[in-house]
C-alpha cells in the first residue's frame, strides 16, 4: 500500500513539473527524504526513552545507540543524488563523504581500520562525483566486512588525472580468502562504472584487494582502454604493491597531489 500511495505522489509531481527528471530519479529522491525522515524519528524516540529512564545504564545504552543511528543518517545524506547538475571539486566531496564513513562504520570498530586519502584537484559534474561516492562506499564497505581479522589494517583511496580521465583506486591490506566471485555489490559497482563511461578492474589476492576504476573526466565517451593508467606503474600487476601500502594520512589529514590535470 505504501508502494502505491509513493507512485501516486510522483505521478503528481510529474503532472505538476514536466522537466527532463525521470520517474527513477524522482522515486530514488523520494525515498531518499523518506529513510531520512525515518532516521529522525528514530532518533527522536531514542532519545526521548533515555530521557524518561530513571537508570543511568539505560540512558547510557540509548545516548549510545542515538549516535550509532545520527552517524548513519550523516553517512546517508552525504550520498544523497543531487538535484541539480553543477560543477563540484572531487577532493572536498570525497573527503566529506569518508569522514562520513569513518564516523558511520568505523570509528566503533575496535579493528583499528585506517582510512586514508591521497587527493588531485579535480572538478567534475555533481552526478558523476555522485556515482564516484557511491562505488566509493560499496568498495569500502566490501573491505571493512571482508578483509581484516582482529588485527585491522589500511583502505586507502587515491585519485588520479590525466588528459580526459580520471581515476580512483581504491586499495587495502588486508586478507583476501574463499571465493572470489562477484557479488551483488560489486555487480552494483560495475554498473556504476558503466554509467560513468568508465571501466573498473578488481584484484583479490593473500596481501590485499585493489579496485581501479577509470572514467572520462567531462561525462563523455572517450574509449577507456587497458592501458588508461594514470602514474608510474600499473599496481594491479604488481602484488607487491599490495603488501604494504605506502604511508599515508589518515582522513582526518589529507595529502594533495598537483600536476596531474590538464
Amino acid at each position: 500500500m505504501q508502494a502505491i500511495q509513493m507512485k501516486k505522489e510522483i505521478a503528481t509531481v510529474i503532472d505538476a513539473d514536466h522537466s527532463a527528471i525521470s520517474i527513477e530519479c524522482l522515486l530514488f529522491r523520494e525515498l531518499s527524504h523518506r529513510i531520512n525522515n525515518e532516521f529522525t524519528s528514530l532518533i527522536g524516540v531514542a532519545s526521548l526513552i533515555a530521557s524518561r529512564s530513571t537508570s543511568d545504564e539505560v540512558k547510557s545504552a540509548l545516548s549510545g545507540v542515538a549516535d550509532v543511528l545520527h552517524n548513519y543518517a550523516g553517512l546517508h545524506r552525504a550520498l544523497q543524488m543531487p538535484t541539480s547538475s553543477t560543477m563540484i571539486e572531487v577532493s572536498d566531496y570525497i573527503r566529506a563523504l569518508c569522514q562520513s564513513i569513518k564516523r558511520a562504520r568505523l570509528d566503533d570498530d575496535d579493528r583499528d581500520i585506517k582510512l586514508v586519502l591521497f587527493e588531485c584537484p579535480l572538478r567534475i559534474r555533481s552526478e558523476q562525483c555522485w556515482k564516484l561516492g557511491m562505488i566509493l562506499t560499496e568498495l569500502i564497505t566490501n573491505s571493512t566486512r571482508h578483509a581484516f581479522d582482529d588485527r585491522g589494517g589500511t583502505i586507502q583511496i587515491e585519485m588520479s588525472a590525466s588528459g580526459p580521465f580520471a581515476q580512483c583506486c581504491i586499495m587495502d591490506n588486508g586478507s583476501s580468502r574463499g571465493s572470489h566471485r562477484p557479488g551483488h555489490g560489486l555487480r552494483i559497482v560495475d554498473a556504476l562504472a558503466k554509467e560513468m563511461n568508465g571501466r573498473i578492474d578488481h584484484r583479490f589476492g593473500a596481501g590485499g584487494a585493489i579496485s581501479i576504476l577509470r572514467f572520462p573526466i567531462n561525462g563523455g565517451t572517450p574509449q577507456v582502454t587497458d592501458d588508461t593508467w594514470i602514474g608510474t606503474g600499473d599496481p594491479i600487476m604488481a602484488d607487491a604493491q599490495l603488501l604494504s601500502p605506502p604511508e599515508s594520512p589518515p582522513v582526518d589529514r589529507h595529502e594533495e597531489r598537483r600536476g596531474a590535470q590538464s
